[in-house]
């Protein structure tokens, strides 16, 4: 490791109970590895800056925050490092065509640079559903959640039963293959199978070609009907699978998926002329939100969220997917009372302890928050 990654190290004279967690609203982290996996995939691997360790779940994501395009992007992204090595963590992730977020992290973050991140969250993590057996099924960089909850297993439970398949257009775009193979020879229950839609020239391929189906599943995985299944990849790889589950009778309790995709909302219905005044008229009173760190007291319309009043106001509340998925600009409220509706961004009890997301709470009244 070269000198500059090393000023974002733990230093060697401390030991974990003695260093506190990574606290992701203060704290930066700093860049300490890139490594490349495929074909446009790389892995970054940071560290707290000044020291400390990362607490979070096998399959969680975080969310960092770019200073691209003259303004700031937040890009959600799993992580895909083991909790069982806490003293770094890393996302692996994909430079897509048409990409503005990764695209910048490509070009911009190397060993050495400090970035912002948020996080953990996420409820796609097996912490929550222990098993005997499992069955693990991605396609493209659907893997890196897949390859946290294999690494932590390999650290901690490394006699556990798992079949690992992994789909991709080519065989030059498995990610992870060869630590895959390592761990599988000493991981006796590590079933590997790869199905690679097409062949190429420049890698030779002996495996499954094409797409997922029955009679593959049947060969990689016989008794998944018997197995925890964790899903992730593109929509309608996912969908493929489930109806694949299903149409055999599958226990769709015990099927897992990862989708940061949110159905769309409801349309308004049409309204009369005269209620759209009245409801205008009524939306210009408004709730008062009180940002309390910063001082700012803004108003919210009718209908506005915590953070689109926000925003109005000049506060910033750190926000990625928008839709109550990522929990991202999870904040605060001191008091008064909120309609939340999310999407699984934020736990039962965070709310309990007066959390709320701000992208989808909407102020019943005067409230004040942390912000």
């Amino acid at each position: 490791m070269n000198a500059v990654a090393l000023t974002g190290a733990v230093p060697a004279a401390l030991h974990l109970d003695e260093m506190k967690p990574w606290n992701s609203s203060r704290q930066m982290l700093v860049c300490l590895n890139v490594a490349d996996e495929a074909p446009n995939v790389k892995t970054f691997t940071f560290a707290v800056e000044g020291g400390g360790w990362f607490r979070y779940l096998p399959g969680q994501f975080i969310t960092l925050e770019l200073r691209a395009m003259g303004g700031d992007l937040h890009r959600t992204y799993t992580i895909s490092s083991s909790p069982s090595r806490p003293y770094a963590i890393s996302i692996t992730i994909k430079a897509q065509p048409n990409s503005i977020g990764t695209r910048w992290i490509f070009d911009n973050v190397h060993p050495g640079s400090r970035i912002r991140a948020y996080g953990p969250n996420g409820h796609f993590t097996l912490s929550r559903k222990l098993a005997s057996r499992y069955l693990f099924i991605s396609a493209g960089s659907g893997i890196t959640p897949m390859m946290s909850m294999t690494r932590w297993l390999s650290d901690c439970a490394p006699a556990t039963d798992i079949t690992f398949i992994n789909s991709v257009r080519t065989p030059e775009e498995i990610i992870f293959r060869d630590e895959l193979h390592f761990m599988s020879t000493h991981m006796e229950n590590l079933k590997l199978g790869f199905i690679s839609e097409t062949r190429t020239r420049s890698t030779p391929w002996a495996g499954f070609t094409g797409r997922i189906d029955l009679q593959k599943l049947k060969i990689l995985a016989p008794d998944f009907l018997k197995r925890e299944v964790f899903c992730c990849g593109p929509e309608p790889f996912m969908n493929a699978v489930s109806s694949l589950l299903r149409s055999e009778g599958f226990d769709m309790a015990r099927y897992h998926q990862e989708s940061f995709v949110v159905a769309p909302a409801a349309k308004t219905p049409l309204m009369a002329v005269d209620e759209i005044i009245a409801e205008a008229e009524g939306a210009l009173d408004g709730h008062r939100v009180e940002f309390l760190s910063s001082g700012t007291v803004g108003t919210a319309l009718d209908g506005q969220t915590v953070l689109q009043t926000a925003r109005a106001s000049g506060v910033r509340i750190p926000a990625a997917c928008e839709s109550g998925l990522c929990g991202t600009c999870k904040v605060k409220k001191r008091s008064g009372e909120v309609d939340i509706q999310h999407n699984g961004g934020i736990s039962d009890s965070d709310l309990e302890d007066g959390y709320i997301l701000a992208c989808c709470s909407r102020p019943l009244g005067p409230v004040e928050i942390e912000a």
